[in-house]
């Protein structure tokens, strides 16, 4: 099961974390995977790329995991890229299951 944590600070996004493989299917056929390492490594990118919002990201690929922490927090296009990303693991979540993903905020 891949596991994402998103944290938040008031309003203002602080970090999240995704850890685990979703199990849907085979290594390297699983779409539920796809569409989750999809979802978070388009947001960093984004964020990386129209934000100015500082962020830290260490990934573990062996093992599935990536963390990514925002020092001060969200800044509003950041926040907003942060929402999309909720949004769309959200929908993979009810659309497969929490069996194959599972979304805390």
């Amino acid at each position: 099961m891949i596991k994402v944590k998103v944290k938040r600070n008031g309003d203002r996004y602080i970090g999240f974390s995704c850890t685990g493989h979703a199990g849907y299917a085979e290594y390297g056929s699983d779409i539920v995977c796809s569409a989750v390492s999809m979802l978070v490594i388009n947001t960093i990118n984004s964020i990386d790329s129209f934000t100015e919002c500082p962020m830290n990201v260490s990934e573990d690929e062996k093992s599935g995991s990536i963390q990514t922490d925002f020092p001060n927090g969200t800044d509003e296009k950041a926040g907003l890229l942060m929402d999309a990303l909720v949004l769309g693991l959200k929908s993979v979540e009810e659309q497969y299951g929490r069996s194959h993903v599972k979304v805390e905020i």
